[in-house]
């Protein structure tokens, strides 16, 4: 394979994921509130870019589109999050089952039906 036609391959498939990532993420930005899922830290528009989108599965190809696999979090969560994950995977104490269903510690709906009866 010719330098020019892998160049080529590379560059469509940084394309594809790109579209990819920008069609999930303005989704969960729309389902979500703009706060970490782990820090709690709050994002408006002057800095929604370090609010990133994390697959709870870690399968970046499994966006149903409810948000069910996506976590809003900042990008240093975000890192943390991986990096406990490769962690678990590689030096165990947990299995990748567990591993994947580590889930946010903020819950921004926690209280929404007692909101909504009291309207």
């Amino acid at each position: 394979m010719s330098n020019s036609k892998a160049q080529q391959i590379v560059a469509e498939a940084r394309r594809n994921k790109e579209e990819r990532e920008k069609g999930y993420r303005e989704q969960a930005l729309k389902l979500y509130p703009w706060i970490c899922g782990r820090c709690t830290r709050e994002f408006d528009l002057k800095n929604l870019r370090e609010l990133t989108v994390h697959h709870v599965d870690h399968n970046h190809d499994n966006n149903p589109s409810d948000g069910s696999n996506w976590e809003l979090l900042c990008v240093y969560c975000h890192d943390n999050e991986h990096q406990r994950f490769e962690e678990q995977i590689r030096y165990g104490g947990k299995s990748a089952a567990e591993a994947k269903s580590g889930g946010g510690t903020f819950n921004p709906f926690a209280d929404l039906k007692s909101l909504m009866q009291n309207k």
